[in-house]
């Protein structure tokens, strides 16, 4: 990557987050490739909490992003793939972000960072799950170094999905 990125920082989600988060991804832009509609608030609350007990037992979690302002503009983290199909038993890094930060480099950003976080916790590969149409998430994946692993379908929406791999 031959540009800047911009300033961002990762923080532990608050419970005050999960707003920020259910605000933001109140869009269907943002949910396209997640379900087309944002999650009711509870959701996002138990998210939030889900994150702060990762971060205190593995020392990474889906991290709240933030501009250089301060302002929560998404997540970008990592977690354990808890579902039954998939990579299972994998470390999965994922990111989400309001749909007027795209295309200025502000996932990039926050997933270079989140490398070196779960890189310092002693993880030792990544993965990332993304949606076979989704371009901007694959080029993401592609700018982490990350190669295609192998391919998925959902069992909900039959959709195919493309797992990135990184070693760390």
């Amino acid at each position: 990557m031959n540009r800047t990125l911009p300033a961002v920082r990762l923080r532990v989600p608050t419970h005050e987050d999960a707003v920020a988060w259910h605000r933001i991804f109140d869009d269907p832009e943002v949910m396209e490739f997640h379900g087309g509609t944002s999650a009711e608030l509870s959701v996002y609350e138990e998210l939030t909490a889900r994150q702060r007990r990762h971060d205190a037992e593995f020392g990474f979690c889906l991290w709240t992003v933030l501009d250089a302002s301060g302002e929560a503009v998404g997540f970008t983290g990592a977690q354990p793939w808890e579902r039954e199909w998939g990579p299972t038993g994998e470390i999965e890094i994922g990111w989400r972000l309001a749909r007027e930060h795209w295309g200025k480099g502000y996932v990039t950003a926050a997933a270079l960072q989140t490398l070196e976080r779960v890189r310092a916790a002693g993880t030792q590969s990544v993965v990332a799950m993304v949606d076979a149409r989704n371009t901007r998430s694959t080029a993401v994946a592609r700018r982490l170094g990350m190669r295609l692993a192998g391919t998925f379908t959902t069992p909900d929406s039959r959709r195919e999905c493309h797992c990135y791999r990184l070693d760390l």
